[in-house]
């Protein structure tokens, strides 16, 4: 199985699907199933059985998972959308390293 290369927090633009060219945040991953949920992408539709609580019902939106390989990463320092290389800086981590500015992040 391939290492995830997105991770909660990153900012993230969508490459395909029906909200392609939307960008959002990373809210949560899933290393294991390849899929992350960026904010405000791929909203569904919930529908909410009436509780004591809420006795109306309701209908929720909220975002649903995508696959990773259709988001890119956007690199912190030039803005734009790039592929993401590793390299281990003085204490020996790895450290996440853009491809077009070589900026470390």
């Amino acid at each position: 199985m391939a290492k995830l290369q997105i991770k909660k927090g990153d900012t993230v633009r969508v490459l395909s699907g029906k909200d392609k060219g939307k960008e959002g945040e990373v809210i949560r991953a899933y290393p294991s199933t390849n899929r992350v949920i960026v904010e405000k992408v791929n909203m569904i539709k919930r529908h909410m059985r009436p509780t004591q609580q809420n006795p109306n019902g309701s209908i929720s939106e909220k975002e649903a998972t995508i696959d990773a390989s259709n988001v890119m990463l956007i690199c912190p320092a030039c803005n734009k959308p790039v592929r993401v290389g590793h390299v281990k800086d003085e204490k020996g981590n790895m450290q996440r390293v853009c491809k077009k500015c070589k900026k470390t992040f």
